[in-house]
């Protein structure tokens, strides 16, 4: 940072497109770990050649992951030293001849390979190179005139000290937990279908959550997007119902689930249902049914009418077949509240939670999923069920590891006219360069109105008339739900191709929606608040090897508060405030 209070490295949008710039970089005064390490080992080397080491300075052979921890049992004389070498120990008082041969060459080796990454990250700067994601060295800078967007030229850059937390990164370690689906207390058909899936192992998460769930306690289940809460769920609650329908505990009748699950939107609706009938498919029998708007109402209450173990529902669909009496309560077991933060907004949950408490039998499991959640809706919840379990995941109300944040100020230059249709403008110019300069197989466009996604589509399919490299999906309340369930499944399921997928949306697509293989994700319009802002950068960056970008356009007072946040990012601290209660 600056000692103005700037950030090195924001990029700035003016019109022309030739007048961006980014504010030169200033390099770290912190000196480079690696310099560090090679005097200290110069030092040693020249040092071990004509003055003894003590023992308690020498490498702890027990310690196999440092190369300089001090041994557990130091010994302050060194004359002992020299009488236990004099009555027969074969070792040097020479430092390093007092290592172990195979540590020795396994320090060298080490060292060698040190040093040579240390040389091409040389080069690299050299050539005008950034350094990959994940693997900056702590003291570097981007270079400044790297053209285009793909340069490294963010304010999250994160930094990892060793390859060893490189490796951890790429492979998925901090997102897997170290448990086996077995170790959980998975069935065997449930381990089989979830393997027919490629889920080996469970996310943090799911290894939190199947215990408390299968075990029939109500939780809150708290973690951020993209880290498996469907499944942490999902999978304990069939796995409840089916052994139950085994020992003839429960059983579905028409009419009459034995599980509810409650979503805001009909597209998360139908992403849950899908989720359960790739269960149901890979040998875990049970039967699923989704009920919302926008579909024929007489189909699927002939679907209701059989025997159905687990309902989805929007709110409002949900409290009309209560009322007409299509839908009877008797049999519930679990009821699920899936990203009841955005449930808690639409008057119609309040109604259809009341009338499920109230008709629901008193041993019914209630489950509320989220990926923020905000104190007041803590408070909420724990007022009306005050002996809920909290399960909170490791990332909840951070961002992905994998994700890197990109700040476009697109205020203009100072002393021009600053109107709506200027700051447009600026944003049009913002997009479309990243559109021509950095063409990524997927992209998520969010705007706060409806208004400003049919300018935004306009303004890309204008940029590309014939439609060859750029295809725009709209996804809002405008278009009928039958088209955003084809835009929505022709986006997530499209393979990269010649042309780009943009996907032009309000909110209505950070509501939970899984959106696999995004590259980039632009914030056209500023989030109204925190929790919009990590939904909607959460739609890339996702699962245990997601990577991704997420450029956030700002224009005047948006600029200082977009820094905060991606600051509070930067230094892994939450957006939002963790309710205290575990």
């Amino acid at each position: 940072m600056l000692s103005n209070g700037c950030f090195s490295n924001i990029i700035t949008a003016n019109p022309p497109l030739l007048g961006w710039h980014r504010t030169p970089t200033l390099a770290s005064l912190e000196t480079p770990p690696s310099y560090c390490h090679l005097h200290l080992r110069c030092f040693t080397r020249c040092a071990a050649a004509t003055h003894p080491v003590p023992d308690h300075l020498l490498l702890s052979e027990s310690d196999s992951d440092s190369d300089w921890a001090l041994s557990p049992h130091p010994n302050p004389n060194p004359n002992s030293t020299a009488t236990s070498s004099n009555s027969g120990s074969k070792g040097s008082t020479a430092g390093f001849t007092r290592l172990k041969a195979k540590r020795v060459k396994a320090l060298v080796k080490r060292i060698k390979q040190e040093e040579i990454n240390t040389c091409d990250d040389d080069r690299r700067v050299s050539r005008g190179e950034s350094f990959p994601k994940n693997s900056e060295p702590v003291g570097s800078f981007a270079a400044p005139h790297l053209r285009g967007w793909a340069d490294g030229g963010s304010i999250r850059n994160p930094k990892l000290k060793s390859p060893h937390h490189l490796n951890k990164h790429l492979s998925g370690t901090d997102f897997f937990s170290r448990k086996t689906f077995a170790n959980l207390g998975c069935s065997e058909y449930m381990i089989k279908s979830l393997k027919e899936q490629d889920f080996l192992r469970p996310s943090h998460i799911q290894a939190k959550a199947f215990g408390p769930v299968i075990e029939g306690h109500s939780c809150i289940i708290a973690d951020q997007s993209g880290s498996g809460k469907t499944l942490a769920y999902l999978t304990p609650v069939v796995q409840r119902l089916r052994e139950e329908e085994l020992q003839g505990v429960s059983r579905s009748s028409s009419g009459s689930p034995r599980a509810v699950i409650i979503v805001p939107t009909a597209e998360l609706a139908s992403q849950v249902l899908n989720s359960c009938r790739s269960l149901s498919k890979s040998g875990v029998p049970f039967r699923s049914l989704v009920v919302t708007g926008g579909f024929r109402q007489k189909t699927q209450l002939e679907n209701l009418e059989q025997s159905v173990d687990v309902l989805i529902a929007t709110p409002g669909r949900f409290m009309f077949l209560i009322k007409e009496g299509y839908l009877q309560l008797e049999n519930l077991r679990s009821a699920v509240f899936d990203e009841v933060d955005i449930l808690f907004n639409d008057e119609d949950f309040k109604v259809a939670l009341q009338s499920l408490i109230d008709s629901a039998p008193v041993v019914t499991q209630y489950l509320f999923v989220t990926a923020t959640l905000p104190i007041e809706i803590y408070n909420r919840l724990v007022e009306v069920f005050p002996d809920t379990k909290v399960i909170m995941g490791p990332g909840m109300h951070h961002i992905s590891s994998g994700l890197e944040e990109v700040l476009v100020d697109c205020s203009g230059e100072e002393g021009t006219l600053k109107t709506p249709d200027t700051a447009f403008l600026n944003k049009k110019n913002a997009l479309l360069k990243l559109v021509e300069e950095s063409p990524v197989p997927k992209t998520i466009v969010f705007c706060n109105k409806i208004e400003t996604c049919r300018k935004v589509e306009n303004v890309l399919k204008r940029f590309d008339r014939k439609g060859t490299h750029v295809r725009v999906l709209p996804f809002h309340a405008a278009l009928s739900q039958e088209t955003r369930l084809i835009n929505m499944k022709e986006f997530t399921h499209s393979q990269p191709g010649e042309e780009s997928l943009i996907l032009v949306c309000t909110d209505r697509a950070s509501r939970g929606i899984d959106f696999s293989g995004v590259d980039h994700v632009v914030l056209f319009d500023y989030p109204r608040d925190p929790s919009e802002y990590v939904r909607r950068v959460g739609r890339t960056a996702r699962g245990a090897w997601g990577t991704g970008k997420a450029f956030i356009f700002v224009i005047g007072k948006q600029v200082p508060l977009a820094r905060k946040i991606i600051e509070r990012n930067q230094k892994g601290h939450p957006l939002h405030e963790v309710p205290a209660a575990f």
